[in-house]
């Protein structure tokens, strides 16, 4: 058996999430049912570098599995992408040793979401980013970006729904650029827990507009309560970007 690490791009619109879920469409579904058919039948299983929602795209998704097929490396793309649905692409393809592991050898992974400013919505970006009408200050945005820099509880900024119980997670960095009408952040950080760069965007958001004051930020942390911060942002505006290996 050979180890393949695949990175895969992904318009996450039309899928109920990347996990297996029963009677629903997801990203890992059609993965494994593509490579299942590959195997000639033989079920196989992929791992991942971690889930994302419904309606979250992926630009550098990283997942894993093993076979027992001697196909050169530069042909899985080939073969996958001939089988697999539009809106799923596999990058590339490598070998790599037995004991890399999607989700587990993780150093670090890039979020990105995007927001379209402006008077009028386009429908040529609706299913790709958060449109947002309102007057922002980008200046404020930074500053109030910069608290989150660091190692932190971040159990104001996930979900009620995590089932995780460790919330302290590690941001190395955050970028907010401004692109004509386009608005990104970017996140780049140890993991993230469930709807945490959302949590935070939308927080980001309402200090933008007025609502909160950069220098809240740190309060609502210390809180550790998910009412003190802002709303979820919308999931079509985010992006798994890329996630980092010691290898990388």
């Amino acid at each position: 058996m050979q180890r393949i690490k695949c990175t895969v791009s992904y318009d996450g619109t039309a899928f109920n999430g990347y996990q297996v879920q029963p009677g629903q469409r997801t990203v890992q579904g059609v993965l494994e049912k593509a490579l299942t058919k590959v195997h000639k039948g033989k079920f196989v299983k992929v791992i991942s570098s971690g889930r994302t929602d419904a309606g979250v795209h992926a630009i550098g998704q990283v997942f894993h599995f093993d076979t027992d097929f001697s196909i050169p490396e530069e042909k899985w793309p080939v073969v996958l992408n001939s089988i697999l649905p539009d809106e799923v692409v596999i990058v590339s393809a490598k070998y790599v040793q037995d004991d890399f592991h999607a989700r587990y050898s993780v150093k670090q992974k890039e979020y990105r979401y995007k927001v379209m400013l402006g008077k009028r919505r386009s429908p040529f970006t609706r299913d790709f980013s958060l449109y947002y009408p309102y007057q922002l200050d980008l200046e404020a945005i930074q500053i109030a970006a910069r608290y989150f820099i660091g190692e932190h509880d971040f159990t104001s900024f996930c979900s009620t729904k995590t089932d995780k119980e460790d919330k302290v997670r590690t941001i190395h960095n955050i970028k907010v650029e401004q692109d004509d009408l386009e608005l990104t952040f970017s996140f780049t950080g140890n993991g993230f827990l469930y709807n945490m760069v959302r949590i935070i965007v939308g927080t980001l958001l309402e200090v933008g507009s007025g609502r909160k004051k950069p220098e809240e930020i740190p309060v609502i942390l210390n809180k550790r309560d998910r009412k003190a911060a802002g709303k979820t942002a919308a999931a079509h505006g985010l992006y798994l970007w890329q996630v980092q290996y010691e290898e990388n």
